[in-house]
């Protein structure tokens, strides 16, 4: 089949193609998926689906070539550099909490228009997605995923520390029921309840953080120009994190390899990362012998100080930046994206939530492993506001001295005065240089 599409392609005039270039992340793996072919290792894998979707959609167009750049994750600084060059791609991946800076720029296109002219429908995005690719009511980015934060339980060890009732984990439903709960499993098992990356990755620590301040219906945001972070919400997060951490029940000195290696290898209960997790987990509770056989599931956070289900979530889109192209050109790339949100089940077979109603709704999603656990989080999963620049600084200030707070070496008042201090710092000088 791929000596057919090559054929075709070569047999028409030059000027009948018309060249796109796609710019992406999640990695290179063109050995495990060879051209024309279904992936043959890891087919649920991020890089492994997005690669034969790409090749899917030459495939299936012939007037149209792919020139596909694979950036290395996230992506940003390339693009920048792309942008100061005058020479963006013409279709990019950007998460979500990266769109504003783009749009505030006018460096990414609105496309409510093109969709319609492509009859991608933005009312079947879910409203988690909906949000995440929406500034100022407008449409940026077709979404490809919603992503979030999970508690990845190993149940073999849950079991052995007496926190399984009728097949499924004791969760626990507040502070105190967590602290009780984790102290059992360390006494039972010898080993951490807590598993997350506390070194060289602060992500983790902020993301924890926000979700249980929207636990708590808390304001984090009074404008997009003013973080909350001093506040008594905070401090009750912060708190439990430095006792759970003090009490030896969350592993120490872990970065992300060593604390993904640390669940796989059995040595804790619970390990705190993303959607993306999903399918390598998985693998492993399929594999005999494997610390994790049979005894793996994945749960959202649970709630230790309300009772609706919350969760802090960012995603990836597609995107348009802004730079001259052809009426052809503009055509391809939106055909390709109506592509891909026609394929949406297809990624979110990697892990990720899916970003259409009509598959967070179908049998066939709900049928993969554990999707019935967490589809609830594609509705009522919160970005940060729209309007909220330099997300990612912000998360590595607040993660930054959420993880100063949890080791003893500020304390937690000090930590988030200057956590608040640091971000809205950042904020008004990073805003008041665009005002000029």
């Amino acid at each position: 089949m791929a000596l057919i599409g090559l054929t075709l392609m070569s047999c028409q005039p030059k000027s009948d193609v018309t060249e796109v270039t796609v710019q992406r992340i999640f990695g290179e793996c063109r050995a495990n998926v060879p051209q024309g072919q279904a992936p043959i290792k890891n087919p649920d894998g991020e890089c492994e689906v997005v690669t034969h979707l790409l090749d899917e959609f030459q495939k299936a167009n012939p007037d149209i070539k792919l020139k596909v750049n694979i950036a290395p994750w996230p992506g940003y600084d390339q693009l920048s550099a792309q942008f100061a060059s005058g020479d963006p791609p013409d279709i990019a991946t950007m998460h979500m909490s990266a769109m504003p800076d783009f749009a505030s720029r006018g460096l990414i296109e609105p496309l409510d228009g093109g969709f319609k002219e492509v009859s991608l429908d933005v009312d079947n995005f879910t409203p988690a997605a909906r949000n995440g690719v929406t500034i100022d009511g407008q449409v940026y980015g077709m979404p490809f995923d919603n992503w979030t934060q999970l508690w990845h339980v190993n149940m073999n060890l849950f079991a052995k520390a007496g926190l399984v009732r009728d097949g499924q984990p004791i969760l626990p439903r507040n502070p105190d029921e967590l602290l009780a709960q984790a102290r059992q499993f360390k006494a039972k098992t010898g080993l951490p309840y807590l598993l997350q990356p506390t070194d060289n990755e602060r992500a983790a620590f902020t993301r924890n953080l926000f979700t249980y301040l929207l636990d708590q219906k808390a304001v984090v945001f009074s404008d997009p120009k003013t973080i909350r972070l001093n506040t008594p919400e905070a401090r009750r997060i912060v708190n439990l994190f430095k006792q759970i951490y003090a009490e030896g029940l969350m592993a120490p000195g872990q970065d992300y390899p060593a604390a993904m290696a640390a669940f796989l290898n059995g040595e804790g209960g619970i390990c705190l990362v993303g959607t993306w997790m999903i399918g390598t987990f998985e693998a492993e509770a399929n594999t005999a012998g494997r610390p994790l056989y049979q005894g793996y599931t994945v749960k959202p956070y649970p709630m230790l100080y309300g009772t609706e289900q919350a969760a802090f979530v960012d995603g990836h889109a597609w995107v348009m930046p802004k730079r001259d192209r052809t009426p052809a050109e503009r055509a391809a790339v939106l055909k390709l994206m109506k592509f891909l949100q026609v394929h949406d089940y297809d990624w979110a077979r990697t892990g990720h939530l899916p970003t259409q109603k009509d598959v967070a709704q179908s049998a066939q999603y709900l049928s993969l492993p554990h999707r019935n656990d967490i589809v609830a989080l594609a509705s009522t999963g919160k970005t940060l506001p729209a309007g909220v620049e330099r997300q990612f600084a912000i998360q590595d200030i607040v993660g930054d001295e959420m993880a100063s707070a949890i080791r003893g070496h500020k304390s937690v008042d000090a930590a988030l005065s200057d956590a608040e201090h640091r971000v809205n710092d950042l904020l008004f000088h990073v805003l008041s240089r665009q005002d000029r």
